[in-house]
């Protein structure tokens, strides 16, 4: 570990954050062939704890096989992770990233690179918790392009972000905190790295993940998992921007910002419930 930030390697163990971990030939570089999956890690007084960890393991082994990489080992991962906790010291919110690749392009055997790092979260991302302001970008495919093409990897956390990272770009042009993607269709998706929540009329909604190639988000199941819990009906839909516009209170959902309530889209304030998102920061454990 240098510095704030740990980073680890499977098969080694944490390393100095400052040495090189990844050969020029790795197809995570040269074809951002690969995946990842990220949660939140929280140290105090108490220690240090990782949020829904089984969960966020299982979700990069079924984005393995989507991408149809072999060899991934949780129990190895797991291990991995506990190293790298013990390891930890820094007080307050981190970011935990595991990142798989499919290893060496041109050098055989040919196994799976692994690399985990812990980083401190930016402040930015707490901050936003109290409000974001969205873009509607499109996503350039309508909402069931991903029904009859397993190709496109639907439902899997690849490392191909660069279009994720350029539309937060955009965003940031127009004056905006982040992205709500759409479909050539007209139907609200999902974020770059959040997932998109809304109420009308006492339930909660989110867009399905048939066909669309929505990432399954742990953080709005578990949300939907506790509101059903207490009685509030949850739905997975498909929705034009004017209904995700005329909704009770909004929100993008994701496993490391946490609950971050929509205040504008596209310039246009929308509205709140204080009190709402009082109880999803509680049912995502952000309370």
């Amino acid at each position: 570990m240098t510095g704030s930030q740990l980073v680890a390697v499977l098969g080694r163990g944490v390393v100095d954050a400052s040495a090189p971990v990844l050969l020029a030939d790795d197809f995570g570089l040269t074809r951002g062939d690969g995946c990842f999956d990220a949660t939140r890690v929280v140290t105090d007084a108490s220690g240090t704890r990782v949020d829904n960890l089984d969960a966020h393991l299982a979700r990069l082994g079924r984005s393995c096989r989507i991408l149809a990489m072999e060899g991934f080992d949780p129990d190895a991962w797991l291990d991995l992770v506990e190293q790298s906790v013990q390891a930890w010291r820094t007080p307050g919110e981190a970011t935990l990233k595991l990142i798989v690749t499919r290893g060496l392009e041109h050098t055989p055997p040919r196994h799976l690179t692994g690399i985990l790092t812990i980083t401190p979260l930016d402040p930015v991302g707490i901050h936003q918790r109290q409000g974001i302001t969205i873009a509607a970008l499109t996503r350039g495919y309508a909402s069931d392009a991903f029904m009859d093409a397993p190709w496109l990897l639907g439902g899997a956390k690849t490392l191909s972000y660069a279009f994720n990272t350029a539309a937060r770009r955009e965003a940031s042009r127009r004056g905006a905190d982040d992205v709500l993607f759409m479909s050539t269709d007209g139907k609200a998706l999902e974020g770059p790295t959040s997932a998109l929540v809304w109420a009308k009329d006492g339930q909660l909604f989110t867009t399905q993940h048939d066909g669309t190639g929505i990432l399954a988000s742990i953080t709005q199941e578990m949300v939907f998992a506790h509101a059903e819990d207490e009685g509030v009906e949850t739905d997975y839909v498909l929705a034009d921007l004017a209904t995700v516009m005329d909704a009770d209170a909004s929100w993008m959902l994701s496993s490391i910002r946490g609950v971050a309530p929509i205040t504008a889209i596209d310039g246009v304030p929308v509205t709140t419930d204080a009190g709402l998102t009082g109880r999803i920061n509680r049912w995502a454990r952000f309370a």
